[in-house]
């Protein structure tokens, strides 16, 4: 059995919205079962309102299984997965073309998936794409001093109300 995580109910949200996307969710017990392979231990109730947060809803893959979608509108993408980087992204660095963001230790996976999940969907277009350790996640911009204009719109996502209190910093390339 997978080892418990104590990511919260974000770092759990972001499971979620990483297996809708994946589309390997055709029930809320088959989610329940996923998360618990994952280390999270969750009821029913639980998981059906995960997956409430998240705007998913039944709909047929292209073979015509049911399986828990996503809507469409990929502006509501980022914002599903917006309560996740606020605790998830501890801190935000730059340099030349990299941001390096820091998360809780076990975050990193979580949020490089919900970022590259956005990256696919037209969101994030400036990223190549991420690398993801315990606590730390790489993003690659693709211009080679991208990373400090990465850094802020991260910022952003994570903080979108308080942009002025946590402190991107900059290092390397100049603009």
């Amino acid at each position: 059995m997978a080892e418990l995580r104590r990511g919260g109910a974000s770092a759990r949200r972001a499971k979620v919205v990483s297996l809708v996307q994946a589309e390997l969710v055709h029930s809320q017990s088959d989610l329940v079962k996923l998360l618990a392979k994952a280390g999270f231990e969750v009821t029913q109730a639980t998981a059906s309102r995960d997956l409430e947060d998240i705007g998913a809803f039944r709909g047929r893959s292209k073979d015509g299984t049911a399986i828990y979608q996503l809507p469409q509108d990929e502006e509501q993408s980022l914002s599903r997965v917006i309560s996740l980087p606020s605790e998830l992204i501890l801190s935000v660095e730059s340099s030349a073309n990299l941001a390096v963001v820091r998360t809780p230790p076990g975050g990193a996976q979580l949020l490089a998936s919900a970022l590259d999940g956005a990256r696919n969907h037209g969101q994030l277009a400036s990223v190549i794409g991420t690398i993801a350790g315990d606590d730390t996640v790489l993003l690659i911009s693709k211009r080679s001093t991208g990373g400090a204009a990465l850094a802020k719109e991260l910022q952003r996502i994570a903080h979108p109300l308080k942009n002025s209190h946590k402190k991107t910093t900059s290092r390397g390339a100049h603009s």
